[in-house]
């Protein structure tokens, strides 16, 4: 059986003036044409050949030997061409560009945006793309707890957290807790394993352990102290734990900690009512 958006290897039956025509097997009806200007010179009838199978500009199923940027099974981050009344235009590698959906955009892309999408047939049986990945992702990663990992943003919700896919192919999440500063959709980020679950997805974080993040967080709250004059107008016992997420980017726990240690270097000094430089 031919199979529309994957990589198959063909075997050659027919050679016609426009191209030769590839099937599953010497005597298969089900045929599929590789165009004149893709067919490799030394190409001759029963030869196998790699294809990969997409619909052409007239809707006909055709062959390429075209390596595409993504195939059915496997996210890719593809960019955006051009932006139309039906939907977005993405680059996928080959001749004709593949469509986004304006139904299958998590956010209104623009011409120029990357976005991680997955490969689908739509009720036309044409190639199209989506922005929906969470049920594509893998749950099979090579990470464990600890290991810093590269990942790009595809959902970011209220309630539970960023989620993001990790190399563009696996399933992992930054936690509510763990959010600190503003993520969009399309972010690349950097973050460390927390944990990998039972089912195999990963959490993550974007700080390092309490003991190595310390000292980036004491000189991020010096350049802090700083910018607003050499004074806080709290403590570290006083402030609210949302005014810390929303001004420094870290919890409570992790304030107080490098509070205590520019304390205890003489940085700083601290009152009944604030925070001050020495």
């Amino acid at each position: 059986m031919l199979k529309l958006g994957k990589k198959q290897t063909l075997v050659m039956i027919k050679e016609v003036e426009f191209g030769v025509y590839l099937a599953e097997k010497m005597d298969s009806e089900e045929k599929v044409l590789l165009p004149k200007k893709q067919v490799p010179k030394d190409l001759e009838l029963s030869d196998s050949i790699e294809v990969f199978l997409y619909k052409d500009s007239s809707d006909r199923m055709i062959a390429t030997v075209n390596e595409p940027y993504i195939q059915i099974g496997k996210p890719a981050v593809l960019k955006v061409k051009e932006v139309s009344k039906i939907g977005a235009f993405l680059d996928w590698g080959l001749e004709k560009d593949l469509l986004l959906p304006f139904k299958e955009q998590a956010y209104e892309v623009k011409a120029g945006d990357s976005c991680l999408v997955c490969l689908y047939v739509d009720k036309s049986s044409r190639l199209c793309a989506t922005m929906k990945v969470y049920g594509h992702l893998r749950t099979d990663s090579p990470y464990m707890k600890d290991d810093m990992v590269k990942g790009i943003v595809y959902d970011v919700t209220k309630d539970f957290g960023v989620y993001v896919a990790v190399d563009d192919i696996y399933s992992a999440r930054i936690p509510k807790k763990d959010v600190f500063g503003k993520m969009r959709i399309g972010d690349v980020v950097e973050a460390r394993v927390t944990a990998v679950k039972e089912d195999g997805k990963l959490d993550l974080c974007m700080r390092q352990k309490a003991y190595l993040q310390m000292d980036d967080d004491a000189e991020y709250i010096l350049k802090e102290l700083e910018e607003q004059g050499g004074s806080f107008p709290f403590t570290d016992k006083t402030v609210e734990p949302e005014v810390i997420k929303e001004q420094f980017q870290m919890s409570k726990n992790a304030f107080k900690r490098a509070i205590g240690h520019l304390l205890k270097a003489g940085k700083i000094e601290i009152t009944t009512n604030a925070i001050k430089l020495k």
